[in-house]
């Protein structure tokens, strides 16, 4: 008697087209919050980021499995890693929008997903057929041009890119599910983010938390907007392969993008424009493989 059928490899694009259509959209929430030092901005993300998992995991009765990663030395160890980054990534990326660096922004998002195929390939050992490595090929193409245009800024786009591609591949290997391992980060980083609200609380300035109930409110949302995208993104990367995922992301950079023209009213330049137009080829090509292989397997199958 055959066992459970497996769930299909594909299962997890749900909840990761829901995290980068998030993720995209991110910066019109960031505007309500500009006011607020990106340090203490990410202090207080975490500080109500953590009730909002701890609400949810008693509402999935998750509690034992919280207990058992807190248990478990290799799981705290790169649970610690994991929160270590994705705070890291976070404090890069809101600074980045408090000072108008979106196009900056943008590239870190659309440079992680060619480190997530290289992560994929050469770590986890997944395979690319022909058409993805063309589509790898002319994504690059894409990024070296805006590279060779935006030097100063390329420390920003680097770690966007370096610390959430090994944020997403941490969270694929740890044996933890997506939000007992998502409390768990947030519990890590709870202490240093209580000791940076203070830090602000005490100073000459007082703490943005207690200047008006409309900011208090919209900080509060932060962790709203921080809990549901990264427990979808963890979903994901556990389904789907981290290749397959990682050129999925190219969604959120290009909302990102077009929010840095339209909303921030960013200049766009003329190397911008031909990366824009790259990146889009590169995932039409990557579409395209995965469609012509789903077709090939219901053949098979017939």
């Amino acid at each position: 008697m055959n066992g459970p059928a497996s769930p299909p490899r594909q299962s997890g694009l749900a909840a990761g087209l829901s995290a980068y259509f998030i993720w995209g959209f991110l910066p019109l929430y960031l505007i309500l919050v500009r006011e607020v030092p990106a340090f203490e901005f990410v202090g207080w993300r975490i500080i109500w980021t953590l009730p909002i998992c701890l609400a949810i995991v008693a509402f999935r009765r998750q509690g034992p499995q919280v207990c058992a990663a807190l248990a478990s030395g290799r799981s705290l160890v790169t649970l610690a890693a994991s929160s270590a980054l994705i705070g890291a990534n976070w404090l890069v990326y809101v600074w980045a929008i408090q000072n108008d660096q979106v196009y900056a922004a943008s590239l870190g998002y659309y440079i992680n997903p060619l480190i997530n195929v290289l992560l994929g390939t050469f770590v986890l050992g997944e395979k690319l057929s022909r058409r993805q490595w063309l589509a790898v090929a002319v994504a690059a193409a894409g990024v070296a041009l805006l590279l060779g245009g935006a030097l100063t800024t390329l420390w920003i786009s680097l770690s966007l890119g370096l610390s959430f591609g090994t944020y997403g591949l941490l969270r694929k290997q740890v044996d933890v599910g997506a939000l007992p391992g998502l409390t768990v980060e947030s519990a890590l980083l709870l202490v240093p983010a209580a000791g940076v609200a203070w830090w602000y609380a005490a100073s000459p300035a007082g703490s943005s938390f207690a200047q008006s109930t409309e900011l208090s409110l919209a900080i509060v949302l932060g962790g709203v907007l921080t809990a549901i995208p990264l427990l979808l993104f963890a979903i994901a990367a556990r389904r789907m392969d981290y290749s397959t995922l990682g050129f999925l992301q190219f969604l959120a950079p290009t909302i990102v993008f077009i929010l840095g023209l339209t909303v921030f009213e960013q200049p766009l330049q003329p190397v911008q424009l031909a990366c824009f137009v790259l990146i889009w080829a590169a995932i039409a090509i990557f579409v395209w493989d995965i469609l012509a292989r789903r077709k090939a397997d219901k053949v098979l199958q017939a």
